[in-house]
């Protein structure tokens, strides 16, 4: 009879995931390296008891649920998906709270493991404390709410269950084609319940995380769809930067002379100052690498989902016989837009197809064409970041340009909603790797501040900024107090400018004209829906709100630098950059009705607009809709 450890549940599993680990190209990692954790009935007692009495496995205290999950999310992708974080909550609202960020590492294509706490198994009293009754199932609780946000879910009902949970579990986490969130829902009754372990189940386990090859005959086809081209561009998504693919991709564009675009997620996969790189490409992407994809006959796609920001909506790429070859690790994504697929890891499939191509390159005109526009547009970019008056107030493409003279390779900005996406995606001067990290698969605000948490301590040593308007700090500004806590030297730079920036741009283009978008006092007597005198901000059209942001950080134990000026700014980031604690720059930047000195979008994203309307604004917004969908296709 094989030996045996008797534990619990919770204790089991602690266990389990201090001894798994990752393997890609000979080096080794932890697959979980910490545990994030707020406790509460639903799994003190079980998992805090077993984290307790862990040597093996960190535990980091968190201050809200989801913003655990993003933080672990920003640990896997500054990890190359190869190790990540694990959450811990109570029941109720501790575990509904895990939806969004369930969602958004699922999106997005990360690894998180989630361990929900979970209503008795035994059903020993019916309903307990935070129970969602279901008249017509017994067996459902609020933890279903992360079933179709989830890349895998189960329910722990029975100790010995937890064996083949936890094995799919960790090969759902450690599959590049498969992973995302990771759901293990947990009763807390089972949480504390004892059986007896096999030895087995605790010995090291190494999951080999594979970079499967391309087809014989794809691989062909692919060759010959790029020789078959005239005017050639590469689109190089999320996918080149978890593979490890950037000295790949490189080694491709230099033998080809073909340009590479870059999705939000792709971003940096070239330096920006490399020849073939011409930047953001769709609704935010720059002047350059739009009309080039208007004009491409092949489009190659490098891990990338071909979002509708990416597309712009189905209206970008214009050629009338343009077609798509795909390399990606997923056959769902490879197939995407009738394309030509070339299923396998994006590095070992950029290595095959450049070896296959045998030097040939795009026609000498076309590299000239595109290097003579790359000059232009980072003319413009210049023209963005220059402030004549450093006394002044700056706008935001200011407050990018004072970080772009600042940082280095080693530096890593972090973004995720609002207008500073949009601006980044066009101006940033990416110059290593991994230092553009912007979460705009999901776009979920609040994710900046935990995310920074993530990544340090993924990356210790490397200054990590965490970007944030006021609309996103006012979502989730309390991982604020774990960086203190654990002394992670995060800077936050906030930048208020009294409202939803992009939003409120939106609005005003689909004709709702910026109702309900500002942080401002409501007029005295003005009405709290649309009607006359609600327009321009729902009637929000008073003083801004006495909001003190700097003092809020402050209060939750950050140093706060203040900026009033763009000379400030300047001397703020410095200081904020060599800080070996948690750190706030706090800038008021022009307001949204004001110029930014961001170029405008160079591609169409589809909001569709109000068909039929009373108001001047809403009906030019809706003659300007339908002109830009009758470019929509379907590529077939």
């Amino acid at each position: 009879m094989s030996a045996s450890q008797r534990l619990t549940v919770a204790q089991a599993l602690v266990r389990f995931l201090a001894r798994q680990y990752t393997e890609r190209d000979g080096r080794r990692q932890r697959l979980v390296g910490a545990m994030w954790g707020i406790f509460g009935h639903g799994n003190v007692a079980g998992i805090g008891q077993a984290l307790l009495e862990s040597e093996d496995m960190p535990f980091v205290q968190g201050r809200n649920e989801q913003a655990m999950v993003h933080a672990a999310v920003g640990h896997a992708r500054q990890s190359n998906r190869l190790t990540t974080h694990a959450v811990t909550t109570s029941i109720g609202p501790g575990a509904t709270n895990l939806v969004t960020g369930a969602a958004l590492a699922t999106v997005n294509r990360l690894p998180v493991l989630l361990l929900p706490g979970d209503t008795f198994a035994t059903r020993p009293a019916d309903p307990v404390l935070q129970q969602l009754e279901v008249p017509y199932a017994g067996d459902v609780s609020v933890n279903d709410c992360l079933r179709p946000v989830s890349a895998y879910f189960d329910r722990i009902t029975r100790p010995e269950a937890l064996i083949p949970a936890a094995l799919a579990a960790a090969r759902v986490l450690t599959d590049p084609a498969a992973t995302g969130a990771v759901t293990l829902a947990l009763p807390q009754d089972v949480q504390a319940e004892a059986y007896d372990w096999p030895e087995e189940f605790f010995a090291e386990r190494v999951w080999h995380v594979r970079r499967p090859q391309p087809d014989p005959e794809e691989l062909a086809a692919a060759v010959l769809a790029v020789r078959s081209a005239r005017r050639p561009l590469a689109v190089a998504g999320g996918g080149v930067h978890h593979s490890g693919a950037e000295d790949a991709l490189r080694t491709f564009a230099e033998a080809t002379g073909i340009p590479v675009a870059s999705t939000q997620a792709g971003k940096g996969s070239l330096p920006y100052d490399h020849p073939a790189d011409v930047g953001g490409i769709g609704h935010t992407g720059t002047a350059t690498a739009d009309e080039l994809a208007r004009t491409a006959d092949l489009v190659i796609g490098v891990g990338t989902r071909y979002t509708d920001f990416t597309t712009a909506s189905a209206t970008l790429f214009a050629h009338p016989g343009v077609r798509f070859l795909n390399l990606n690790i997923t056959g769902f994504d490879a197939h995407k837009l009738a394309a030509l697929p070339l299923v396998a890891d994006a590095r070992a499939g950029l290595d095959a197809l450049t070896a296959a191509l045998g030097g040939h390159r795009a026609e000498p005109g076309y590299e000239t064409e595109y290097a003579e526009a790359k000059e232009r547009w980072e003319r413009r970019v210049d023209a963005a970041y220059e402030a004549p008056d450093p006394d002044v107030r700056p706008t935001q493409t200011q407050v990018l340009g004072a970080l772009d003279g600042l940082v280095t390779g080693d530096d890593i900005v972090i973004n995720a909603a609002g207008s500073l996406p949009g601006d980044l995606h066009k101006l940033w001067r990416t110059r290593s790797r991994d230092q553009y990290h912007v979460e705009y698969g999901y776009s979920c605000m609040g994710y900046e501040i935990p995310a920074a948490i993530g990544v340090a301590m993924a990356a210790p040593g490397r200054p990590v900024w965490a970007l944030v308007g006021d609309g996103t700090y006012l979502m989730n500004p309390t991982e604020i107090v774990t960086a203190v806590q654990e002394n992670v030297p995060i800077k936050v730079v906030v930048l208020q400018n009294h409202g939803y920036a992009s939003i409120g741009g939106l609005s005003e283009a689909v004709g709702s004209e910026r109702f309900g978008t500002a942080y401002r006092h409501r007029e005295p007597g003005a009405p709290r829906a649309g009607g006359p005198g609600a327009a321009g901000g729902g009637a929000y059209t008073g003083a801004p709100l006495p909001v003190d942001l700097a003092a809020n950080a402050a209060s939750l134990g950050m140093r706060v630098i203040l900026a009033k000026t763009l000379r400030d700014l300047r001397e703020a980031l410095a200081e904020a950059r060599a800080a070996d604690r948690p750190t706030c720059v706090y800038v008021e930047t022009e307001t949204a009705d004001t110029v930014s000195g961001a170029p405008p979008a160079q591609a169409w994203w589809d909001v569709p607009v109000a068909e039929t309307a009373t108001r001047p604004t809403a009906v030019k917004a809706r003659e300007e809709y339908d002109r830009q969908a009758s470019t929509r296709r379907r590529h077939l």
